[in-house]
């Protein structure tokens, strides 16, 4: 039985693209006798807004959709998460940086999935014992991680196996200075948390899934299969944000519209004018 999860985060209301990552996960669950899960990533600092889980629920409610069992919050999780982090620590894999992003910007050579990449300032500088929480990132050191791993591989359902390149990232955070900890790191763990045999979600995130399947051997967690979708795009080729003010779920729910048959239109492909369905894994943010 497959186990696949929604996973939002509430620091601005969901709208169309959330809605159709939603469906995707709910339908393949159900069409294959799986569960679908429900997971609240509320560790964004300042940004999450508790005052939107209920419109979170009320929204998926509105679309058709039931998750099973109750949904998990990332804020409940934090022991965990530190406790990996130690781990990683005391295999020599992390180390502290205090570099701004106007540094590395000024610095990289490279450019990564991410922006551009690190380029290793604080990599080999001794750890200042008193660095603890909150007085520096902690960056992977990828040399060292990728050399201790060995080869991996990891398979999505719709482009096939995949040999594991986390390095294109080059360090990455992991512990971050102002959240408990980074999205690799955390989602990684919720999914072994939780039980997550099919991790789906957005086209945007496959580069990823690199950097998780390596810290699932890092940390010894179970390798789940991937499902990536594509995106809801504007004309430019961006891809739905809250930032620029996509219209909101629940203004939708609270002007009337009938959220099920949203959802159908959804699983059409049917979208509102000015709307496309981007496959490819190169959607801008």
């Amino acid at each position: 039985m497959i186990r696949t999860r929604f996973a939002p985060s509430p620091n601005g209301p969901l709208h169309l693209g959330h809605a159709y990552a939603a469906v995707m996960a709910h339908d393949l669950a159900r069409e294959r006798g799986g569960a679908f899960l429900l997971r609240i990533e509320d560790i964004d600092g300042a940004r999450s807004r508790p005052e939107l889980v209920e419109e979170f629920l009320a929204d998926l409610a509105w679309l058709g959709l039931a998750w099973d069992g109750e949904a998990a919050f990332q804020s409940r999780r934090l022991a965990g998460y530190a406790a990996a982090g130690e781990r990683l620590k005391a295999l020599g894999l992390l180390y502290p940086c205090r570099c701004t992003r106007a540094d590395i910007a000024a610095a990289a050579t490279a450019t990564g999935p991410d922006g551009p990449v690190y380029p290793g300032t604080c990599r080999d500088r001794p750890v200042d014992p008193g660095c603890g929480a909150g007085a520096a990132a902690w960056r992977l050191d990828m040399t060292r991680a990728t050399a201790l791993a060995g080869p991996l591989e990891w398979q999505d359902e719709r482009a096939g196996w995949q040999r594991a390149t986390p390095e294109i990232f080059g360090d990455v955070v992991l512990l971050r200075k102002e959240a408990p900890a980074s999205y690799h790191l955390a989602a990684t763990l919720d999914d072994a948390a939780d039980g997550v045999t099919l991790v789906t979600r957005g086209a945007d995130l496959f580069a990823a899934s690199h950097v998780h399947r390596l810290l699932q051997a890092l940390l010894g967690l179970p390798v789940p299969v991937w499902h990536h979708h594509g995106l809801l795009v504007e004309p430019d080729g961006r891809k739905l944000a809250k930032r620029r003010g996509a219209p909101s779920l629940a203004d939708r729910r609270r002007a009337g519209e009938d959220g099920r048959a949203i959802a159908r239109a959804l699983r059409a492909h049917r979208f509102p004018s000015g709307i496309s369905l981007a496959e490819s894994v190169n959607a801008q943010p």
